[in-house]
């Protein structure tokens, strides 16, 4: 088999896809009109994945890209796509998604939601590992095969003061007693503090938590520890809130390490902005939020007037959920805990009659929900996703249920990788 070929157009995972001896094969790297040589790495049935090893012929939305991990770190997948053609590219799997599987097309396509595409990521989780044969201890994301951990000095997704330590950080864990026993640090990153979260399989010594402390002070990075669960986070000094604001709803979210939150804080902020702009809010409404979190849509809704009732699946977030309203002296918003992936009809909140409903389900999406939609007589429905093939399967119960697909617009919450967000509008006929 010759490992020449022709791509002719990508995967909706950014991939390169080309026909060879009647086999189509994956190849990551690829872009469409390019000649390129390959290796493969694994072998199906009735497809083959690999990698693009030479381009011989590149196409003119290739770009060079700026890390110069960029061939082996997994945090990545898209550098070497102009940013415009990443767009499109999630634009396009998300209209063919919604299509294939929803066999539906929105009335209208909303301009896509775009903010920094480099050092935007607040929030990551750092494998970190000793690794013998290099004599080094490596923290980073895995390679692209997912085996191993990249070895890498920088990231230029995250924000400069942890992407441009990388290194710093893995000198600072070799000078711990206990540097094989640290398998990842947790990345929290608010407007006005940077924690990072060092999971110890081990207790650390006086000297080991000194040594991180002054890491700490001498970068200004909040420091903690987390032994086991998430419960077990302790700050190695006096703990500090970590918060971010949404401006244009003159809220501040208060938020520990661990909890989830958006990754992306300046797009996070467009995106309420316009959940806000098309389900305009006023004092006449009452909004379900269905898998609330902290309360990022919730509250604003709540300010403009709304009764708001938030649903999340984990205890724990609704407490901060409450806790945020109170932060923020909002007395019309309400949060319960419950299971959204059963019947909900012997919750008390789900016998309201509601006026619009807020969906943001987690890449399983939120079938369960779709199918007992109806019953809250809804006048509009947005739904934020992650999955744009579970978002197009959810679309077409909601659509059975009488509604019609408004709008829908990319997200770009995550550039330079293949990771598609969407929101989308259902109105009721």
């Amino acid at each position: 088999m010759t490992n020449q070929v022709t791509i002719k157009t990508l995967s909706h995972d950014g991939r390169g896809i080309a026909q060879i001896e009647g086999k189509t094969i994956f190849l990551a790297g690829g872009l469409p009109g390019e000649e390129v040589v390959f290796k493969i790495t694994r072998k199906h049935k009735n497809y083959n994945e690999g990698f693009v090893t030479e381009v011989l012929k590149p196409s003119i939305d290739r770009v060079a890209p700026p890390c110069p991990h960029y061939d082996i770190c997994g945090g990545c997948s898209l550098q070497h796509l102009a940013h415009a053609k990443q767009i499109a590219l999630k634009e396009q799997v998300m209209l063919e998604q919604l299509q294939h599987f929803g066999n539906v097309i929105p009335k209208e396509l909303l301009p896509p939601l775009v903010g920094p595409i480099w050092g935007y990521r607040n929030r990551a989780r750092l494998a970190v590992k000793y690794v013998q044969k290099k004599q080094k201890l490596l923290v980073g994301f895995h390679e692209k095969n997912g085996r191993y951990i990249a070895d890498i000095s920088q990231c230029l997704i995250l924000p400069p003061q942890v992407g441009q330590k990388i290194s710093l950080l893995g000198e600072t864990i070799s000078k711990l007693s206990v540097f094989a026993d640290i398998p990842q640090i947790e990345v929290a990153i608010g407007d006005h503090t940077t924690t990072l979260v060092f999971r110890n399989l081990k207790e650390l010594s006086l000297a080991d938590k000194e040594i991180l402390s002054a890491f700490g002070r001498e970068h200004n990075f909040q420091i903690c520890l987390q032994p086991g669960n998430l419960t077990s986070i302790t700050s190695l000094t006096s703990p500090v809130e970590l918060s971010y604001t949404l401006p244009e709803s003159k809220i501040e979210l208060l938020f520990k390490p661990g909890d989830f939150t958006q990754i992306n804080p300046e797009v996070n902020r467009q995106m309420v902005n316009q959940a806000l702009k098309l389900l305009a809010p006023t004092s006449t409404d009452t909004i379900l939020d269905l898998f609330c979190g902290l309360g990022n849509f919730t509250l604003s809704f709540a300010k403009l007037g709304a009764k708001t009732l938030g649903i999340e699946g984990s205890a724990v977030m609704v407490e901060r959920a409450k806790i945020n309203a109170a932060h923020n002296n909002i007395a019309n918003a309400e949060f319960y805990a419950a299971d959204l992936t059963q019947n909900l009809s012997g919750q008390t909140w789900s016998k309201i009659k509601y006026t619009k409903i807020i969906l943001d389900p987690p890449r399983t999406g939120a079938l369960e929900i779709a199918q007992q939609l109806e019953k809250f007589t809804a006048e509009k429905i947005l739904y934020i996703s992650c999955n744009p093939a579970t978002l197009a399967r959810d679309a077409k119960e909601i659509i059975n249920k009488g509604y019609e697909l408004k709008s829908a617009g990319i997200i770009d919450m995550f550039p330079h990788t293949s990771h598609v967000e969407s929101m989308v509008l259902f109105e009721r006929l």
